[in-house]
């Protein structure tokens, strides 16, 4: 496993890491245990995961289950652990948002489920425009100060909203934000117009959520029919039916390269380099094992130049978006 900095703090982090949305809601405690450790062993040590994670099941599941995993002892000081604060965690009119009154409560339920004290990386999952920098810098800050946590870092915020957010971090003589975790794959680039350039600017490293598009990019069956009358299925099935001609030109270039078309989606954002580890979610151990390879695979500039015509960025022009 490779390591980098996440953006500009000096914290050193590996190129891939552990998702754990399935723990819980799909994933069996005991499976999810062997998940955490044989991620351990293949050297990941960036673990992500969210108080609301564990839905439909129980909100604060999957927390529950990685803090049961570390009181089994000598993991803490190994991983780097990353949990978010903003989503509904209860029926109260205070248990969403970034209000101070709820990053604390909330923060104080994480370090609970996850038996730890402290996150190392505390993630706004969402912007809130309720609520104003000033609030919500100074619960940070607060946080930093107790030891409960020690870099902070946003999730699915525009362009503009991670300038706001540093500037008024800036204000403060606060470090601010290291890193942005945002939907992003060869499939989806829009994060390109204006985040990536702002985490770039500002000293962010990008965490890609979905970097195979839901498995649409690992090589997924592409279903021979694309018409079902279960609405869940047809959204399922939307992306396929609407982008089948670039899925198996992608494939063959894979083929092509004789690399698995996951290595080569995770490879393609690990090329960028304001990307600092894309997250991988997997269900099983296999699907663990699955990508590893895109650490070390290199894309040639020609390689490269194919995928941006199979995937164009933003405006059809990859070539304005060169790193």
């Amino acid at each position: 496993m490779n390591y980098t900095q996440l953006g500009r703090s000096g914290l050193q982090v590996s190129r891939l890491c552990l998702g754990t949305m399935n723990f819980g809601a799909v994933t069996s405690e005991a499976d999810s245990f062997a998940v955490l450790d044989k991620a351990l062993e293949l050297g990941i040590n960036f673990f992500d995961t969210a108080d609301v994670y564990g839905f439909p099941k129980k909100k604060g599941l999957t927390e529950e289950i990685i803090g049961r995993w570390l009181k089994q002892g000598g993991r803490r000081d190994k991983i780097v652990l990353a949990t978010k604060v903003y989503c509904n965690t209860g029926d109260g009119p205070n248990e969403m948002g970034l209000s101070a009154y709820h990053i604390r409560r909330a923060c104080d339920d994480s370090l609970r489920r996850l038996q730890t004290d402290h996150i190392d990386l505390y993630q706004m999952h969402h912007v809130h425009r309720a609520t104003s920098w000033d609030e919500i810098w100074q619960a940070m800050d607060q946080l930093i100060r107790a030891g409960k946590t020690t870099y902070i870092g946003s999730s699915n915020f525009a362009g503009w909203h991670i300038a706001q957010a540093q500037c008024a971090a800036s204000k403060r003589q606060l470090l601010g934000l290291v890193s942005e975790q945002c939907r992003y794959s060869l499939a989806d680039r829009m994060v390109e117009l204006e985040v990536v350039p702002a985490c770039r600017e500002l000293g962010l490293g990008v965490i890609p959520w979905s970097p195979l598009s839901s498995g649409w990019l690992a090589g997924r069956a592409i279903p021979a029919g694309s018409r079902r009358h279960d609405p869940a299925t047809a959204r399922d099935l939307e992306f396929p039916t609407k982008h089948r001609d670039q899925l198996e030109a992608y494939e063959k270039l894979c083929r092509e390269l004789g690399e698995a078309p996951a290595d080569v989606a995770l490879a393609w954002l690990l090329h960028n380099p304001v990307v600092t580890a894309p997250i991988i979610g997997p269900r099983t151990l296999g699907q663990l094992k699955a990508g590893l390879r895109s650490v070390e695979l290199k894309l040639s500039d020609e390689v490269r130049k194919r995928l941006d015509q199979i995937w164009p960025g933003p405006g059809g022009a990859p070539e304005a978006w060169a790193w």
